[in-house]
């Protein structure tokens, strides 16, 4: 037990300081165990106990045998280590010791280093001494190299002059840049003064340089040494100046000269010069198609020069195509917004317009073969602004409308004066009346439009609502002057003298232009009339079909004042006078075209049939007796059955009549029994909803017969079944007014009967 006890406390510390020993032959332990369990779990296995033992035995002295070689390794390993450190600190101490015994001879020898500071200033001034000895000829022979270099300027041997020029301004930088690195600044003013005549050289060398540049386009033609001689001058400055710029540490008066940049100014000025500075007056009409046809032509020339010959004279990186191309597309945006600054009148701004928008980017300029692929000014947008275009197209149409306007007023002008000739309209093949009106405004207007289309779609859309607004306009006015005319022939009916034909001439040209405004219609595929030049025709056709019913009307009044009458009753030829007026004028009618031919005799028709009713129901004529009533009937179908032969004969049918109410009404007066009446009326007002009660009333009277109660019961009627007018129903009764009944006088205090 004590022994166990003193054993365990002697294991204790080794399993606190090696937990994973502890647990690895616990894992051991439990291991062995499992397999012998799995080894011996009978009897009869336990005779090979003795053979497993030596196996183990073996595998453990195998095991043993490894592990001491292993450390006997590691040992080894571990005791050269030690060796290697302990000499290594050895060679440390030692160099330790050197270092120090250094640190006191340096100490030692301070005191001598001050003379040989002494020694090295007066060395770094002696080598100064040296370098201004060595330049001193140079700086004495400044001014006669001053005086080749001018000699030389004045001969044009511009690249050796600018061989002198650099080195005289590398001795002036050098000597300026050591004045600045030993702040010497005060001494600088004494050394620029000294190398005055520098700057005009400078100067000298450039006026000659710019005047190259200026002639650039006409010397790469002639003679370009020159032009190539003025590049490789720029380009040596150039380089300084990115030399200096790089450098940063001091830059010299005059620096960076930019004469690249320079370059780019004057050849831009050149081209740009006095060819985009077009006189005022050449601003308009032919000067101007003068004055563009001739920048046309200098463009396309000048890029075909710098495409061919001034590429070759200049480095690639000057991409001098590109920048000649982008200088004429700016200028010559600038160029046309000036001139659009003017007033022009419409032709000049069509050609801006045609130039700009077409022109421009045609083959016969920047897509010139010549100047194919390297020009392309797609990629510097476009050379008016779409408000621009915009506004110059809406400046456009204020002109065209504006002459637009003055032709149809002259038209119209000599359209009026036509209408008094003492001689008929002229007529066409089929001879219908006509005038060369129709052909006139039509053919100015879709002149106007074809025009535009060669500019834009924007345009002529603009051209085209404007046409329509001024032909609307124009029939307003040439409604007006018919009117006009019309008043003119009411004072005497004499003039003019074919007023009838050359109303007829005027029916024809309206349909003439009803049928031809669509044809105005950029689009072929939309050929709708808008509404309001549609109701614009329709009102010139109505005025002048007015005109001609009112000569019609004047005709017939004598007639129609001699109906009712007892004479008429009696057996007279009054319809047939009034056939005769109206076959008169179908043969007028029959000088112009079906529809419109159709329309005077539909409209002709339904003024017969409203006087002939008007007529019959102002001066009402009561009949006395049955006989009296149907001897009424009688005339009634008599004439309108003549009226109506005479109207179908000319070729309207029965159903565009409405003759039809002078029978219908006669049925009324011929019925025998009034107590029927209000059934008849019933019918009468559902097919003619324009009737009123007074039309009734003013029948009832002409029949003599209806008494009171009947009146009262067929008013009462009407009152229940109120009308309403149709879609399309063609009034004929509203248009006739009946006399107002009189009223019974009264006594004043007294009683009416």
């Amino acid at each position: 037990m004590g022994m166990s006890a003193e054993g365990e406390r002697a294991a204790s510390p080794t399993d606190e300081e090696w937990p994973e020993a502890e647990k690895a032959e616990k894992l051991a332990r439990g291991a062995a165990l499992k397999w012998a369990s799995g080894v011996f779990y009978r009897p009869e296995k336990l005779e090979g106990l003795g053979h497993y033992q030596r196996r183990e035995t073996q595998r453990n002295s195998s095991i043993q045998s490894r592990l001491k070689s292993t450390v006997q390794s590691y040992l080894e390993g571990i005791s050269a280590g030690l060796e290697q450190l302990r000499s290594a600190a050895q060679e440390v101490q030692s160099v330790c010791q050197d270092l120090g015994a250094a640190r006191w001879a340096l100490l030692d020898s301070a005191d001598h280093f001050q003379g040989l500071q002494q020694m090295r200033e007066l060395m770094e001034e002696h080598v100064q001494l040296a370098s201004v000895v060595q330049v001193l000829p140079q700086i004495f022979s400044v001014h006669e190299v001053f005086s080749q270099i001018l000699q030389l300027l004045r001969g044009q041997h511009l690249l050796e002059a600018h061989v002198e020029l650099m080195m005289v301004e590398q001795l002036r930088d050098d000597i300026l840049s050591q004045l600045h690195l030993h702040g010497l600044s005060s001494a600088q003013a004494t050394v620029l003064s000294y190398f005055g005549g520098l700057q005009e050289l400078n100067e000298s060398l450039a006026k000659q340089l710019w005047d190259i540049v200026g002639s650039s386009l006409r010397l790469v033609r002639e003679d370009p040494v020159l032009f190539v001689t003025a590049v490789r001058i720029i380009e040596r400055e150039e380089k300084i100046d990115d030399t200096l710029l790089l450098e940063a540490t001091f830059l010299p008066p005059g620096r960076p000269k930019g004469w690249r940049q320079k370059f780019y100014q004057v050849l831009q000025h050149t081209m740009t010069g006095a060819r985009f500075h077009a006189p005022r007056m050449d601003a308009e009409g032919p000067g101007l198609a003068r004055h563009l046809a001739a920048l046309q032509k200098d463009i396309v020339s000048e890029l075909c020069v710098v495409k061919d010959l001034m590429v070759q004279c200049v480095p690639a990186h000057y991409n001098i195509l590109s920048v000649c191309t982008a200088t004429y597309h700016q200028a010559l945006s600038s160029h046309l917004q000036e001139i659009l600054r003017e007033d022009l009148d419409k032709q000049g701004l069509f050609l801006l317009l045609e130039w700009a928008l077409r022109v421009y980017h045609s083959p016969e300029m920047m897509g010139h073969p010549d100047l194919l692929p390297e020009v392309d000014v797609s990629a510097l947008g476009p050379l008016m602004s779409s408000e621009l275009v915009d506004q110059t197209e809406r400046r456009y149409v204020m002109k065209v409308k504006a002459s637009v306007f003055e032709w149809m007023q002259r038209t119209l002008e000599v359209e009026f004066k036509e209408w008094f000739r003492e001689e008929e309209p002229e007529t066409d093949h089929q001879g219908f009346f006509q005038s060369a009106l129709p052909a006139i405004v039509m053919q100015m207007l879709n002149e106007n439009i074809q025009v535009a289309s060669l500019i834009t779609n924007s345009l002529q859309q603009k051209i085209y609502n404007m046409a329509l607004e001024e032909l609307e306009a124009f029939l307003g006015r040439l409604r007006e002057a018919l009117g006009q005319c019309g008043k003119e022939h009411q004072q005497d009916r004499a003039v003019p003298k074919y007023y009838i034909s050359y109303l007829l001439a005027v029916l024809n040209n309206n349909l003439a232009l009803s049928n031809s405004v669509s044809s105005l219609h950029p689009n072929t595929a939309c050929r709708e009339v808008p509404a309001s030049l549609q109701a614009a025709l329709d009102r010139m056709q109505k005025k002048a079909t007015q005109l001609l019913l009112e000569e019609l009307l004047l005709d017939l009044q004598p007639f129609c004042l001699q109906l009712p009458s007892r004479k008429w009753l009696s057996g007279s030829q009054l319809v047939g006078s009034i056939c005769e007026v109206i076959d008169k004028y179908a043969k007028d009618f029959s000088r112009v075209r079906k529809p419109v031919f159709t329309l005077l005799l539909a409209e002709s028709e339904l003024l017969v049939a409203s006087q002939y009713l008007r007529a019959l129901l102002q001066r009402k004529m009561v009949c006395k007796s049955r006989e009296e009533r149907g001897q009424l009937c009688h005339r009634l179908l008599q004439d309108a059955t003549q009226l109506r032969e005479l109207f179908c004969g000319l070729g309207l049918e029965r159903s565009q009549q409405s003759l039809e109410a002078v029978f219908a009404l006669r049925e009324l007066i011929c019925l025998k029994d009034p107590a029927l009446l209000s059934l008849e009326v019933l019918g009468f007002i559902t097919k003619y909803p324009d009737v009123s009660d007074e039309h009734i009333s003013t029948l009832l009277d002409i029949r003599g017969d209806v008494s009171k109660e009947v009146r009262h019961v067929v008013l009462e009627m009407m009152a229940q079944h109120p009308q309403v007018l149709p879609e399309g129903y063609r009034p004929i009764f509203s248009t006739i007014l009946v006399p107002v009944p009189e009223l019974p006088f009264c006594l004043r205090k007294g009683k009416c009967a």
